[in-house]
């Protein structure tokens, strides 16, 4: 299959920060992009060559987004399935429709996952009206209701400690369908990010530990602080999946670090995360970059880290007394300051993010919250 060289157009569905860096390492590399959304002045919109505006349903205007470019990706999972198979008519899409159906789901999600002999905690997945207790039963207390679907950032889900705390759980989800998890008593949150190119090979970065504050990420570092063996079970798990999945692009497995030392997939994510932000200044190719190469039949990029590396979110909470101090950032040495170019920050919304580079892990963390602070 030849490759989709720069000079090309990369249709991006979806446009928020993920789709604003993927377009960055894009048209550094000579490509066009143009994405398609429900938004308009979107963070990936302002990059972009061109900014299509749009509902995900709307199969017209779909269709004619894909006739306009030379292949397809994306920049969440929650793009409906049917706007994928409606692009894949004129365009390769890549990941597949058929890995984002999948992903996009957390029952059918977990259920691969464990089909295939992937390491996950023993669930259950319940349709309205079916029987909470039975499930309760099998997977055990303490646990964790979630929607089946469309679940980012801790929405929609709750840890639960009784029946009576898991069946008012339910009731709040509006009754819709559900995987019930069994709690896990991590020692730590870990991820992982590997790529899979259109000829079949794999390029994984390290494992990243992360640490998360009302679900939502606040900090990682790179490289975690692991065992060298734990850290090669955690690249096979990730190769595995990405044979398994037949994806050609990138994922992200968020994995849970048991006090046992075991690891558990907790969540897959088929496109770039928040947690490799930092391998934009840490690592010699960023995963958005590595995303790009995949999709488009190039070589992958060298994923050799630069320097250790720590990056911490920045929250629409940090706008409430007005602009944050960019400058008392900028001023602090070793620290790189990324914003997504949202105009409305909200509490618990991700505006940007700070990476910082020093000799050590523990160093660049102080460095990057003492940024942080100063704003």
């Amino acid at each position: 299959m030849e490759p989709i060289l720069p000079g090309s157009t990369i249709g991006v569905l979806g446009s928020g920060q993920l789709g604003r860096m993927f377009a960055m390492a894009a048209r550094r590399m000579g490509y066009r992009v143009h994405t398609l959304s429900p938004d308009d002045d979107s963070p990936t919109g302002q990059i972009a060559d061109r900014e299509i505006t749009a509902e995900y349903e709307d199969i017209d205007a779909v269709s004619s987004f894909a006739r306009t470019v030379d292949v397809v990706t994306f920049e969440f999972e929650n793009v409906p399935s049917i706007a994928a198979e409606a692009a894949a008519l004129h365009a390769p899409v890549r990941p597949s429709g058929t890995t984002l159906h999948l992903m996009q789901q957390r029952a059918r999600e977990k259920g691969f996952l464990a089909d295939h002999g992937f390491p996950v905690t023993p669930f259950a997945w319940l349709q309205p009206g079916e029987d909470l207790s039975a499930a309760i039963a099998l997977v055990g207390l303490p646990a964790v209701i979630k929607t089946a679907a469309f679940g980012y950032d801790g929405k929609g889900q709750r840890k639960v400690a009784t029946l009576d705390e898991a069946e008012s759980a339910w009731r709040d989800m509006n009754g819709q369908e559900i995987v019930v998890e069994r709690f896990i008593d991590f020692h730590r949150e870990l991820s992982l990010i590997g790529a899979r190119g259109v000829a079949g090979w794999t390029a994984t970065y390290g494992l990243i530990q992360n640490s998360h504050t009302n679900h939502i990420l606040d900090s990682s570092i790179y490289p975690a602080d692991v065992e060298p063996a734990l850290e090669r079970r955690a690249t096979e798990i990730v190769v595995e999946l990405l044979h398994a999945l037949d994806v050609i692009g990138l994922v992200c497995v968020e994995f849970f670090l048991t006090r046992r030392g075991e690891l558990m997939i907790n969540e897959v994510a088929p496109r770039p995360h928040n947690s490799g932000h930092l391998t934009i200044d840490a690592c010699i190719t960023s995963q958005f970059e590595q995303q790009l190469r995949a999709i488009c039949g190039l070589p992958p990029g060298w994923v050799e880290r630069v320097r250790p590396a720590a990056m911490v979110n920045l929250l629409g909470d940090l706008w409430r007394n007005g602009e944050p101090d960019w400058a008392a950032a900028c001023l602090i040495p070793g620290v790189k300051l990324h914003l997504y170019g949202k105009a409305h920050p909200r509490s618990g919304r991700k505006m940007g993010h700070l990476t910082a580079l020093a000799h050590d892990t523990d160093s660049a963390l102080r460095l990057a919250l003492r940024a942080r602070a100063a704003l």
